[in-house]
């Protein structure tokens, strides 16, 4: 394990001796930010993927390290995440983004088997587009694209470094299902089978600015800590929360949820 020191120490013009009778303050402790290699990631991912009853192929799991090495490596110059230390950014982020896989391979195997009944069309054939909405460094949408290679992700953040970092992440990781958009996302003209977001906004200011991109039959899952049930409240009164799911964060002791939001049928 390698680390970089964090915090400013003093300077060599700033050691003159202290005036008469002043204070020198105490010495601030230099606090070390910790720094994972890929091997170390691969090796703290196995027990998440564990604790989470996931199965990730030994190939997702190198790419989900390599993800978080660029991530971290990234972050030291375009500030994609206030979370630095490696540990947290493994339950933070990486572990938080892992905990909807389960409840996201429910949906789609629902969602495929509903296509499937209408056309005709045997399940899981076509193409699944989620979007993930202010993605910031890529949590979750550059998870997902790893662990459901046959989901077209697209990640949108109004903030160009932060879509030039996942178009990185595209090409270096090979990933054909991901892809990242500058923009706004009410100027997004593309219909989403799916819409996710983690901390973005509000409920109601979520399901406002993307609820033109709902494909027909389409849903929201909002990640989000504790249960916002002043947000929820809020909500437009044609739209309805039919699912809400407490997560548990491996190595997070904190609470998460998913609200899983669709338009009301009309009457």
């Amino acid at each position: 394990m390698t680390s970089r020191f964090r915090g400013n120490g003093p300077r060599s013009s700033d050691s003159k001796a202290p005036t008469q009778g002043a204070q020198r303050p105490p010495a601030r402790a230099y606090q070390p930010i910790v720094t994972w290699r890929e091997a170390e990631w691969q090796a703290a991912v196995s027990p998440v993927e564990q604790a989470l009853g996931l199965s990730l192929s030994p190939a997702q799991q190198d790419l989900l390290a390599r993800y978080m090495v660029m991530l971290h490596h990234w972050n030291s110059t375009y500030n994609l995440t206030a979370v630095r230390d490696a540990p947290d950014m493994l339950s933070h982020h990486l572990a938080d983004c892992l905990a909807v896989l389960a409840p996201l391979g429910r949906h789609l195997a629902d969602a495929q088997a509903q296509a499937g009944a209408a056309t005709g069309a045997p399940a899981g054939q076509g193409g699944f587009r989620l979007l993930d909405v202010g993605s910031g460094g890529g949590l979750p949408g550059v998870v997902l694209a790893i662990c459901r290679p046959e989901v077209q992700v697209t990640c949108v953040d109004t903030v160009g470094k932060k879509a030039a970092f996942i178009r990185q992440v595209a090409a270096e990781l090979r990933l054909p299902n991901l892809r990242a958009e500058h923009a706004r996302v009410e100027t997004l003209k593309t219909a989403f089978n799916l819409i996710t977001s983690r901390a973005f906004a509000s409920l109601p200011d979520f399901v406002g600015l993307t609820r033109s991109l709902l494909a027909p039959g389409a849903v929201w899952m909002a990640m989000k800590g504790k249960l916002p049930e002043d947000e929820q409240a809020a909500l437009p009164a044609d739209v309805e929360v039919f699912h809400v799911e407490q997560l548990q964060v491996p190595q997070l002791d904190a609470e998460r949820c998913l609200i899983w939001m669709r338009p009301c049928a009309a009457a």
